[in-house]
């Protein structure tokens, strides 16, 4: 960790004429400092005005935390405060002189608590608040070599999760019971957190955010198994495949089972540079629509990942954003069939100089179990 992520944040601020960010707990400032803080009701942040030295405004209490994190080494001035101290004012005080006048936009980040963010808006009335997405993403959308390899880590070990199913996922176990055994084997394979399990069994795997439920599993079911989790550096994984348990694929599923499989194959295919992330969209839709599915095939293609599951670039119609080596992107396509069953298939990939590489492995052909 050094203080160039700081230095470029506070010269893209610069170019779109924002005079002041202001990153609290969550992760943006773990990205730009190292530092993995908390949220609470007291005050934690990273000032970067766009002239002048960041500083870091933290809890008194805290202060020693910040000092053995990352954050401590970047030599970042470090503003302690005391419970009877207003964080806020001694945030606008600092950056105003910094900048040598009250700063006109202030961007904070986009996950700010909204407690924090009015009690800067509060601090400097005169400032314009906006969101500092535009600014961050430019960084975090890129990944350097080294958090591509944390992102292939966590992908490697939610593969050895999916490679474990069988031992799970039978008939006559809920939904709930088998996402507690996934769970635990989530950190069994080199996780330290679980993000989500989702298990969607028969007509739940038509709903593609279910949650974990007291339905069992039957025989002939199709169940749609999506799971992620949070590595010790903080670099997520997220993987679905989906599964036959107890039986074999009716020829109606089997066909547009193989549609759903082509189309995530030439979505995967599409991803290099230049391409457009409404492109990499357009090509598993392209495929999913001529065959006759496309109503069912209800939510985006992709979104990026990094230190978040979910955060740019997003995989979508309207995103005209030009791919770049680096970029790091879910590749999820899905039919949902309303009442009866649905299905997906995720991989998460990185465009590369000359295309794709894929972070996951294992098969994406319909997986047949046991009961």
């Amino acid at each position: 960790m050094t203080i160039d992520r700081v230095h470029a944040a506070r010269e893209f601020a610069a170019e779109a004429g924002i005079d002041l960010l202001v990153l609290t707990p969550g992760s943006d400032l773990r990205y730009l400092s190292g530092y993995s803080a908390h949220a609470m009701e007291r005050l934690t942040a990273l000032a970067v005005p766009a002239r002048g030295e960041p500083f870091l405004v933290v809890p008194r209490l805290e202060a020693p935390m910040v000092d053995a994190s990352p954050a401590g080494g970047l030599g970042l001035e470090l503003l302690a405060w005391d419970e009877t101290d207003d964080a806020f004012a001694l945030l606008a005080r600092t950056a105003t002189a910094r900048l040598g006048s009250a700063p006109s936009r202030v961007a904070v980040g986009a996950r700010s608590w909204a407690e924090h963010a009015l009690g800067v808006q509060r601090a400097l009335p005169g400032s314009e608040l906006e969101i500092a997405s535009p600014v961050i993403d430019r960084l975090r959308m890129v990944k350097s070599g080294a958090e591509i390899e944390e992102l292939a880590t966590a992908g490697a070990a939610i593969d050895r999760v999916h490679a474990r199913m069988a031992e799970w996922l039978r008939v006559g176990r809920t939904e709930a019971e088998v996402g507690a055994d996934i769970a635990a084997a989530i950190i069994e394979e080199g996780h330290t957190g679980v993000d989500f399990t989702i298990v969607g069994s028969g007509p739940n795997g038509a709903s593609p955010h279910h949650e974990l439920s007291g339905r069992t599993v039957q025989a002939g079911d199709l169940v749609v198994v999506d799971i992620g989790g949070e590595t010790a550096t903080g670099y997520r994984s997220d993987c679905t495949r989906t599964y036959l348990v107890g039986g074999s694929a009716p020829a109606d599923v089997a066909e547009w089972y193989a549609v759903l499989q082509a189309a995530q194959a030439a979505s995967t295919a599409s991803v290099r540079p230049g391409v457009t992330a409404e492109d990499v969209d357009a090509a598993a839709r392209r495929v999913i629509d001529d065959a006759g599915w496309g109503e069912y095939f209800i939510h985006r293609t992709g979104h990026g990942i990094g230190l978040d599951t979910h955060e740019a670039p997003y995989i979508v119609a309207g995103n005209e954003l030009p791919l770049e080596p680096g970029m790091a992107f879910s590749v999820e396509p899905g039919i949902y069939l309303a009442g009866r069953c649905g299905a997906r298939i995720e991989d998460i990939v990185v465009c590369t100089d000359d295309g794709v590489r894929n972070l996951n492995g294992g098969p994406r052909e319909l997986v047949e179990l046991p009961g």
